[in-house]
């Protein structure tokens, strides 16, 4: 999440006249022009249908959501393109603050850093209602009363670092911080967690009731949270609960499936840069990357993808009137194990046991035969590709390279009884420094259950090989598979007792960063975040990372990534490309940005 800086030579540092300092994401990969450029593009009209990533469905449209639902669809495929968030990042093909896209100008900072002023711009709400700087407050209250659902909470930080808020009139909203923090920070990782919520219509205690001011008391915003909740858990009323209606995106939902099959229709009071010129967005589900190639082929979609397995068939599509364009994602790949697992959570807290894991992840060769070369490796918690200058060159040199003979010789070392090809036992109980560890009894076997997602090829071939590559040091898994929505369900921090058996999951697709979209990791990988799905906890990394809050420059920032590509809290495995896209040759002004948001007001399509 977070920061402001001034980067190693390369990077490109941008600065406002209320003071912000732009982060720098390098050159060259990065380049590219903005969503808004577009603009001009020619006019069309009829229906765009856009493919879902397999297993992946929309399923939750209040904004505001738990981690159950915090996913890459809800958030930008779904709720972003109805209800925007108040500051927008992302410009072509650099994940950088989009000053067009943002419903508010760029925050100020005064008073020493400890003030920051913010002034909306002239929006409106689908009922014709300005969007103003209480429906700024509205989300903050709802936020400070629910913080302890709220899937982005750190202790410490966003909302607890904003000690007073008010709006002294309808375009203007002042928070004061407990303390100076870096401006580009708090832009881009907790500025950038704001939506602006219609509080005219939606601040209410149930459907029948009147709409009042209850936020204005944690009690009355816990009520009212409860109940947009509630409506939010019936997909199958999406398209007709009136609540939903009002918008202040580009895009209303004319109809929604419990599927995920969902269509929309612009929106005619829309007040950003361009309104949608064609009739009507689908964004169709898939149960399987097999059954949309089938579509693909067929022809019945205008933007898909391309499975990785298949892209040999790429030259084909080409011929059916179809581009092929990588879509690289600002994101790093890795699953959890649970630390808190009262049976298995004190091996995962031993440091050469998740090193033994890591050394028996090739990712190198994954990335050649299961992502036929569309993806890149993880190394650490800042993103290698797409280039940019804020991954280190220690990070980027893959500190756990693949190495069968390190990895039997870490558990040996620590009094494993390493048995080839059946199962590795504890031989050596103590805490010792040639002991198994604590928590740990003898006899004791390294064997585990990972889940992973299910739909996608890829994955599949990745966890077959893994479970492989760990029987040569008798580390035995026990993989089953479910939906992404289901992974992502039970993937969830869990206090150590008897219902939090969980033991690894992986959905496929590790973090993308956002709405934190500044590297820092806090929301992931500091103790007590309410996303850290393993509960891993390292006082000095949170020491590292809330350095890179306040400090200015970059040293602090490779001080944190640097230690916590060493450190493994959770298993780094490799990034695929979000996808590989076919577009339509008739459809223009798509912009695939790294921070996987897409503005499809900006399409046109001529077929």
């Amino acid at each position: 999440m977070r920061m402001s800086l001034a980067r190693r030579a390369g990077a490109l540092s941008l600065a406002l006249a209320s003071g912000v300092t732009l982060v720098g994401f390098g050159s060259g990969a990065l380049a590219g022009t903005s969503a808004a450029s577009t603009a001009k593009a020619s006019s069309g009209s009829g229906t765009i249908t856009f493919a879902l990533p397999p297993t992946v469905t929309p399923d939750y449209i209040f904004p505001f959501m738990t981690a159950q639902y915090l996913t890459n669809v809800n958030l930008y495929q779904f709720q972003q393109i109805m209800y925007r968030p108040l500051y927008w990042f992302g410009q072509g093909n650099s994940p950088t603050f989009n000053a067009t896209l943002s419903m508010a100008n760029a925050p100020v900072f005064s008073n020493g850093g400890k003030t920051v002023t913010i002034t909306m711009k002239n929006y409106k709400w689908a009922d014709g209602k300005p969007v103003t700087a209480r429906d700024v407050i509205f989300w903050m209250n709802i936020v400070k009363a629910e913080k302890s659902v709220y899937p982005l909470y750190v202790p410490g930080e966003y909302p607890d670092n904003i000690v007073k808020m008010a709006a002294p009139s309808p375009t203007k909203v002042v928070f004061t911080l407990d303390k100076a923090y870096s401006s580009t920070w708090f832009l881009y990782n907790e500025l950038s967690q704001i939506t602006p919520l219609p509080q005219q219509a939606w601040d209410k205690e149930s459907a029948t009731g009147a709409v009042g001011n209850y936020d204005e008391s944690p009690a009355g915003a816990a009520a009212v949270y409860k109940f947009l909740a509630q409506q939010s858990a019936t997909p199958a009323t999406y398209a007709t609960n009136p609540l939903w209606k009002v918008v202040d995106g580009p895009f209303e939902l004319k109809s929604f499936q419990t599927t995920g099959y969902s269509v929309f229709v612009p929106n005619p009071k829309y007040s950003g840069p361009v309104k949608a010129k064609y009739s009507q967005l689908i964004e169709q589900p898939f149960t399987t990357d097999s059954a949309e190639f089938s579509s693909l082929r067929a022809g019945t979609l205008d933007y898909g993808y391309i499975p990785t397995q298949d892209t040999s068939q790429i030259p084909l599509l080409k011929s059916q009137g179809y581009t092929s364009s990588p879509w690289i994602g600002w994101s790093i790949n890795y699953f959890p194990m649970n630390y808190n697992n009262p049976k298995v959570g004190p091996i995962f807290k031993q440091l050469y046991f998740r090193q033994s894991v890591q050394y028996m992840v090739d990712q190198p060769t994954d990335v050649k035969k299961a992502l036929f070369g569309y993806g890149y490796p993880t190394y650490g918690p800042v993103p290698i590709e797409p280039k940019n200058s804020l991954s280190t060159a220690q990070e980027a040199s893959n500190p756990y390279p693949f190495n069968p003979k390190k990895s039997a010789s870490l558990l040996k070392s620590h009094g494993w009884n390493v048995k080839p090809g059946g199962t590795t036992t504890c031989a050596k109980a103590g805490t010792g420094a040639s002991d198994c560890g604590a928590g740990i009894t003898k006899g004791e076997a390294l064997s585990f259950n990972l889940q992973y997602a299910s739909g996608q090829t890829y994955i599949t071939q990745e966890m077959q090989q893994l479970k492989s590559n760990l029987a040569q040091v008798g580390v035995q898994l026990n993989l089953t598979s479910a939906p992404f929505n289901t992974v992502i369900a039970n993937a969830a921090p869990c206090k150590v007792g008897p219902s939090c058996t969980w033991q690894m999951e992986n959905w496929g697709q590790g973090w993308s960063y956002g709405p934190d979209y500044y590297p820092t990791g806090e929301s992931i990988f500091a103790t007590g975040s309410g996303i850290n799905e393993g509960s891993y906890s390292n006082t000095v990394n949170d020491a590292n990372i809330n350095a890179t809050h306040t400090v200015s420059g970059t040293k602090v920032l490779d001080t944190y990534e640097n230690y916590l590509a060493s450190q493994l809290p959770d298993v780094w495995q490799p990034n695929p490309d979000f996808q590989v896209s076919e577009i339509r040759n008739t459809l223009k002004g798509v912009v695939q940005s790294p921070l996987l948001n897409f503005t499809p007001e900006y399409w046109t399509t001529s077929k």
